[in-house]
C-alpha cells in the first residue's frame, strides 16, 4: 500500500498473526520485495535504512514464523554474499499483497466515510 500522507489517513495496514510464532506485516514484506529487487539482504536494508543485522534477523524471523525459508542465501564469495525470495517467499508477497488489496477494496468507502467526518470535525475546529 503506498504510504499515507496526512490528508489521505486513516489508512488500512494489514498484519497476519502467525500466533504464537510471530507476525508479518508491511515492514517484512517490504524487505521481502526489495531482497528480490537488490539481490541482497545488506542491499535491502540499506534501500529501508536499517542495518544488515536487522534485516537479517527479520529474514530469520520469518523463516521461523513460516517454519519455511522465504529467503535464499548464498555467502561468501569474490563479490560478498546474495540473496533471493525463495518458491514459498515469492508466493508468501504476492498473497500477502492480494490480502492487502482484497482489505483495502473492500475498506475503502468506510475510510472515505472516516476521512470525511474528520475532515469535518478539523474543520469545524479552525
Amino acid at each position: 500500500m503506498p504510504s499515507a500522507t496526512p490528508k489521505s489517513l486513516p489508512t488500512l495496514s494489514i498484519r497476519i498473526d502467525f500466533d504464537p510464532q510471530g507476525r508479518i506485516g508491511p515492514g517484512k514484506i517490504e524487505l521481502l520485495e526489495q531482497i528480490e529487487a537488490c539481490g541482497s539482504i545488506a542491499a535491502a536494508g540499506r534501500t529501508m535504512a536499517m542495518s544488515y543485522k536487522r534485516a537479517w534477523d527479520l529474514v530469520d524471523e520469518v523463516n521461523r514464523i513460516c517454519g519455511q525459508p522465504a529467503v535464499a542465501r548464498q555467502t561468501g564469495g569474490r563479490n560478498g554474499g546474495s540473496a533471493a525470495l525463495t518458491p514459498f517467499g515469492k508466493s508468501l508477497v504476492e498473497r500477502y499483497r492480494m490480502i492487502e488489496h482484497a482489505a483495502a477494496s473492500a475498506a475503502k468507502q468506510h475510510l472515505a466515510s472516516l476521512r470525511s467526518d474528520i475532515g469535518k470535525r478539523r474543520n469545524a475546529k479552525a
